[in-house]
């Protein structure tokens, strides 16, 4: 199939052209059409399969086809909502890029830097507008942009938007908009929450599932490390010495353990960089670029600020912090081992992070292959025991241990 086939216009297909694409992806070939009959859609598929122009192209195609006479002016048509500032930026710079030969002005807005350069931007008008939650809100509050006119709404990366506590926002911003709206929603993972938002806002929805969730990547080879948790940088420095070579992106639960990681290597002489919500844009977008210039080898970066952000040739990943959501795991590692090349993939588990691993096993029916050679091996009494208030908490099996409070020692 060509892009001609899916009935798009010569402005867009020109600008297709010229951007290098020469074929549809799976996505975008069963998304397109739909969103052009004017259809709710909600769509599952991964970082990398062309999500963004599954929905932008159709967007474009509709606002050229019903422009707006320039005497009344323009008004926002099109509203795409972001968790990050990193996916905001990336999804109004492909925005700008198909629609190189139209008149259709978009513009992205976003938190943690200045409003007025946005103010002044919105002032102009605009037909497509891209932002996170906050921002949007804080420049509606101000009476500074109308959602009146929304003709085509989109939600990209719900679950991290969810994961992120913006789904009061969501709604919020989902009421300013026309119920007449046409409602996408994209999404790298389909956990039960996303499901309950899609009922809640889309309209008979058609759903297309790509890749499935639980299909882990093919090209990517899976190992396990039990270790305890207080040898997990000393694993990490075993293995980035030992085992892996090449590009490597290192996920961290926490901004603290994302600063903690990257000083650790820097001072044993990797050269690595970090992405964290705590860093500046500017620091962000610079640590991003060092890495695909090859300037450094290693990214570290929690699953928010990683989320949607395209990375080529990379050749393994760890999961220093295992993830609580199975789907998180599948999409982690489904960001090595792309376009026919093979990645690797390296865990490590500690006894409270047991449950994870057998969550992500049941998901993608495979049993992750465990290697057991190594220096920091996880003592096997290590045993869950589960506290009613408290949930799930792991120590030492040896009977006694712990019973008083001042000796308990948790892991």
């Amino acid at each position: 199939m060509s892009f001609k086939d899916l009935k798009l216009n010569k402005p867009i297909l020109r600008a297709v052209a010229e951007a290098g694409y020469d074929n549809p992806t799976l996505v975008q070939e069963q998304t397109i059409p739909l969103i052009l009959e004017g259809k709710d859609v909600i769509t599952s598929a991964q970082t990398g399969t062309g999500k963004t122009a599954a929905f932008a192209l159709p967007i474009l195609q509709m606002l050229y086809d019903k422009q707006v006479a320039p005497k009344k002016g323009k008004k926002i048509r099109a509203l795409i909502v972001s968790p990050t500032r990193e996916l905001a930026i990336q999804i109004a710079k492909n925005f700008v890029t198909y629609a190189s030969h139209t008149d259709l002005r978009s513009a992205v807005v976003y938190g943690g830097t200045s409003i007025e350069p946005q103010k002044d931007i919105l002032k102009k008008g605009i037909d497509i507008l891209v932002a996170t939650p906050g921002r949007l809100l804080d420049l509606h509050k101000q009476d500074l942009l109308n959602l009146d006119f929304i003709e085509t709404f989109v939600l990209d990366e719900a679950d991290l938007m969810l994961d992120m506590g913006f789904i009061d926002d969501v709604k919020k911003i989902e009421r300013l908009c026309p119920d007449t709206k046409q409602t996408l929603l994209f999404s790298a993972t389909m956990p039960f929450k996303v499901e309950q938002l899609a009922s809640t806002i889309l309209k008979d929805p058609e759903r297309i599932e790509v890749t499935p969730t639980s299909s882990a990547a093919k090209n990517v080879s899976q190992i396990l490390y039990y270790v305890p948790k207080k040898s997990k940088i000393e694993l990490c420095l075993h293995v980035l010495r030992n085992t892996i070579e090449g590009n490597i992106l290192i996920f961290r639960r926490t901004k603290f353990g994302v600063d903690k990681l990257h000083e650790t290597l820097i001072n044993n002489d990797f050269t690595a960089e970090r992405l964290h919500g705590d860093r500046s844009q500017n620091e962000r977008q610079n640590a991003l670029a060092d890495f695909k210039r090859g300037k450094v080898n290693i990214l570290i970066a929690t699953d928010v600020a990683a989320r949607g952000i395209d990375i080529n040739e990379l050749d393994a990943v760890i999961n220093f912090d295992l993830p609580n959501v199975p789907e998180t795991y599948v999409h982690r590692i489904g960001r090595t081992g792309r376009a026919g090349e093979f990645g690797s993939s390296y865990s490590f588990c500690s006894a409270d992070e047991k449950p994870y691993v057998k969550a992500i096993q049941q998901l993608i029916n495979v049993q992750i292959p465990l290697e057991e050679n190594h220096p920091y091996p996880l003592d096997p009494k290590a045993q869950p025991i589960v506290h009613k208030k408290q949930g799930s908490k792991y120590r030492k099996g040896r009977k006694g241990e712990g019973s008083k409070k001042k000796k308990k020692r948790w892991y």
